[in-house]
C-alpha cells in the first residue's frame, strides 16, 4: 500500500509524539506499505520554521535526510499534473498544502495518514 504521510503525521512519528493514533502507526511500521513525504509537506515546514512557529533544532535539509530518507521514507515530488486537480477540487479543506497534498493522493491513487478530518469528503482514504 502506498501511504502519504500528513505534515503533521510526519513531525509526530519523527518525535515519536503520542498523539500519533495506534492505527496510524501499526500502518506506518509495516515494512509492506511504501511511504511518501510530500514537496509540499517540506515546503510547509520550512515556512512554519520561517515564520518561528516551528523549531527543528538543525537544518531542513538535514532534517529531512535523517528523518525521512533515513527511514525509508520517499519524497513525493510536486508534479504539474498533481496540481491541475486543484481547479476543480472542492473547497472541503481550505488549507492550500493539505489541498495539493490531497490532489497528489487523488492523482497517484495513494491513500493519507493523517488525523484532519477534512480530508475524508474527498476520493481519498484515511488511515488514522
Amino acid at each position: 500500500m502506498n501511504l502519504v504521510l500528513d505534515t503533521h503525521t510526519f513531525l509526530w512519528i519523527v518525535t515519536n509524539d503520542n498523539k500519533l493514533s495506534t492505527k496510524a502507526k501499526k500502518y506506518y511500521l509495516d515494512k509492506e506499505n511504501d511511504k511518501f513525504l510530500s514537496g509540499v509537506s517540506i515546503w510547509e515546514i520550512a515556512i512554519k520554521i520561517s515564520m518561528g512557529k516551528l523549531k527543528i533544532g538543525e537544518p531542513l535539509g538535514l532534517f529531512i535526510e535523517k528523518h525521512a530518507i533515513g527511514n525509508s521514507i520517499k519524497i513525493l515530488e510536486i508534479k504539474h499534473t498533481h496540481l491541475y486537480i486543484l481547479e476543480s477540487l472542492p473547497f472541503h479543506h481550505k488549507d492550500p498544502f493539505d489541498r495539493a497534498i490531497i490532489a497528489q493522493c487523488i492523482f497517484e491513487g495513494y491513500q493519507i495518514i493523517g488525523n484532519d478530518k477534512a480530508f475524508d469528503p474527498y476520493p481519498v482514504e484515511r488511515v488514522w
